[in-house]
C-alpha cells in the first residue's frame, strides 16, 4: 500500500510520501514514490505515485526518456507551456500505459491502475497541484480542496482536515504531515518509514528542503511520542461518563 500527500500553501508546495510496497506479509520492499523533474531557474515538477508498481515505474521512466528526446507525439513535461499541460501530458501517458498493459496482461480491471499527485511551478506562473486518475483525467487543488492524498488515505485525513491552514509555514506543514503519517502507520502496517519529503517555495524553482526521514529520525520520533502523549492527555481531560 501507499500513502502520499501533496499540499498547496500560500508560500508554496509540500510533498510527502512513504516508501513501502508489498505483495503480502512476507514480501515487503522499499521503492521511491516521489520523483522530480527540473529545468534550473525555470521550472520544478514533482510526481508522487500510488498503485501498480510496474505501471508507475513505466510512466516515470517514459517521462524521463522524453526529457532527453522529446517528439511532437511524445512531448516532454520540461517543454510544456503550463502546469495544466504538464498534467495533461502525464494523464495521457498514464491512461495509455494502463490500456496497453491491460491488453497484453492479466484480465483484471484494476490490476494495472495507478493514481498520481503532480505539482510544481513554471516561471511566470503560479504553483499548481493536481491529482491524476487512472483514466487520465485530473482535478486541481483549490481553496476548497487545498491538499490531495493518494493510497491509504482514511487514517491520516482527519488530522489534515482539522489542522491545515493555507497560510501555515513550511515548518507547521511538516509537523502536520508527520502527525498524519504517524497516525496512518499506527493503523496500517502497509504504510511505513522511511518517508520522502520535499518543500518547494513559491518562485524558487528548487527545493527548500528535500530529504528522507528514517526510522531513527529524532524529530519524527519526538512528534510521534508527544502526539501519543497529547492524545492520552486530551482523552483523560474529557468529562467522565456516568452510568446511573
Amino acid at each position: 500500500m501507499t500513502y502520499c500527500v501533496g499540499m498547496k500553501l500560500d508560500s508554496g508546495l509540500v510533498f510527502m510520501s512513504d516508501t513501502r510496497t508489498n505483495s503480502g506479509v512476507d514480501n515487503i520492499s522499499t521503492f521511491r514514490k516521489m520523483h522530480s523533474f527540473e529545468k534550473p531557474g525555470e521550472r520544478y515538477i514533482t510526481i508522487m505515485t500510488a498503485g501498480n508498481l510496474a505501471t508507475t515505474q513505466s510512466v516515470i521512466s517514459m517521462l524521463a526518456e522524453r526529457t532527453k528526446a522529446p517528439e511532437e507525439r511524445n512531448p516532454s513535461i520540461l517543454a510544456a507551456a503550463s502546469m495544466f499541460q504538464v498534467a495533461q501530458i502525464i494523464g495521457d501517458l498514464l491512461r495509455e500505459t494502463i490500456r496497453t498493459r491491460e491488453q497484453t496482461g492479466l484480465n483484471a480491471e484494476t490490476t494495472f491502475n495507478a493514481t498520481l499527485i503532480v505539482g510544481g511551478q513554471i516561471k511566470g506562473m503560479e504553483p499548481r497541484l493536481f491529482m491524476i486518475y487512472p483514466e487520465g483525467n485530473f482535478i486541481e487543488a483549490s481553496e476548497d480542496t487545498p491538499f490531495f492524498q493518494i493510497g491509504e488515505t482514511k487514517y491520516g485525513r482527519p488530522i489534515l482536515v482539522r489542522g491545515f491552514q493555507s497560510d501555515m509555514s513550511f515548518e507547521s506543514a511538516v509537523k502536520l504531515l508527520m502527525v498524519s503519517f504517524d497516525s496512518t502507520m499506527a493503523a496500517n502496517l502497509s504504510v511505513a518509514l522511511p518517508l520522502d519529503m520535499l518543500l518547494l517555495p513559491r518562485d524558487r524553482f528548487e527545493p527548500l528542503q528535500k530529504r528522507r526521514i528514517a526510522e531513527d529520525d529524532p524529530y519524527y520520533r519526538s512528534v510521534s511520542d508527544k502526539w501519543s502523549d497529547a492524545l492520552r492527555s486530551a482523552f483523560h481531560s474529557l468529562p467522565d461518563y456516568t452510568i446511573e
